[in-house]
């Protein structure tokens, strides 16, 4: 194990199933979420910015439509230094919940990404409760020319922090969506998140345990961080929340490789907040510090991904 890799990384993963280096291009699709419109709620969950996770994205509008928008995004990209860095490339639908619309309207979205044969993967972030029959059944119709994953946040098996947090669905839902999503052969990644309020270790493992019991294919690992206008800044100003600390983010972490399936894929370790709009904890604006420092936990404890999941199971 001494020169292996302790859990199964993305980037290797593209490389070995694409036969090259492999990038996602983000995108702006210019979606909202039922949690903001007031559909479920108005405050969307208490840690999402006012973009929706997607602060990196450069999406200004220079048409009036939609879809030229986010041809732009792609073709923009294509004509800058990053596509210069690989061959073949993800469209990955980023900002807020990427199903939450009309069918027609989904198929024009995604459509007008889809516009160079170099994009070999349709990765969509969404929410469990925005998975149907009917969305199954255009995104499965992307196979023929692409990959295609769904993305969809958890956060926690807890539903009663589902609700502190405002996430506005419950666990079996994510259930649901899974089921439907394996039914038509979609690849599932799913969002878990450390240090979310009133939580600890306890709760990190019966999320695990959920998830063991769900057929996924990729799992994003996220640190709870604070970011401006958002109401667990406001909780954080009000002494209300204490981000945890970079030590109980390892171990935690640790945990969940430790605990999960072997084969699942691992898409990410921990979140980017930008780092002017951070507040807190500090250790997260220093992504080598969370890298670097979780493989150095893992190697002198000697844990890898998998190394206790055949016996919870």
């Amino acid at each position: 194990m001494e020169n292996q890799e302790r859990y199964k990384k993305l980037n290797k993963y593209l490389k070995e199933k694409f036969g090259e280096r492999t990038l996602k291009i983000c995108i702006d699709g210019y979606f909202t979420c039922p949690n903001r419109d007031g559909n479920i709620s108005n405050g969307g969950c208490i840690f999402c910015s006012t973009k929706g996770s997607g602060e990196h994205i450069n999406s200004s509008q220079n048409t009036n439509s939609i879809s030229e928008n986010i041809k732009l995004q792609v073709q923009n990209y294509f004509n800058s230094y990053k596509a210069e860095r690989a061959n073949k490339f993800i469209a990955y639908f980023q900002n807020f919940t990427n199903t939450y619309d009309s069918i027609e309207n989904l198929k024009l979205k995604y459509d007008s990404a889809l516009i160079d044969d170099r994009i070999i993967v349709l990765a969509i972030a969404t929410r469990p409760d925005c998975i149907n029959e009917e969305i199954c059944k255009l995104l499965s119709s992307y196979k023929n020319r692409v990959h295609v994953w769904v993305e969809l946040g958890l956060q926690t098996s807890n539903d009663i922090t589902g609700k502190f947090i405002n996430r506005g669905y419950l666990s079996s839902t994510f259930t649901k969506a899974v089921n439907l999503l394996n039914k038509y052969n979609i690849d599932v990644i799913t969002h878990v998140m450390v240090g979310l309020p009133h939580e600890n270790l306890d709760d990190i493992k019966n999320t695990v345990s959920f998830l063991d019991k769900h057929n996924i294919q990729g799992l994003k690992i996220h640190s709870t961080y604070v970011i401006k206008n958002t109401k667990l800044a406001e909780l954080y100003k009000k002494g209300d929340y204490t981000p945890i600390t970079l030590e109980y983010y390892f171990e935690a972490t640790s945990y969940i490789l430790t605990h999960i399936n072997p084969h699942i894929v691992i898409h990410k370790i921990s979140g980017d907040a930008p780092k002017d709009l951070l507040l807190a904890p500090e250790w997260n604006s220093h992504k080598k510090w969370i890298m670097n420092g979780l493989e150095k936990y893992l190697k002198e404890n000697n844990l890898y991904q998998g190394k206790y999941y055949n016996k919870q199971n």
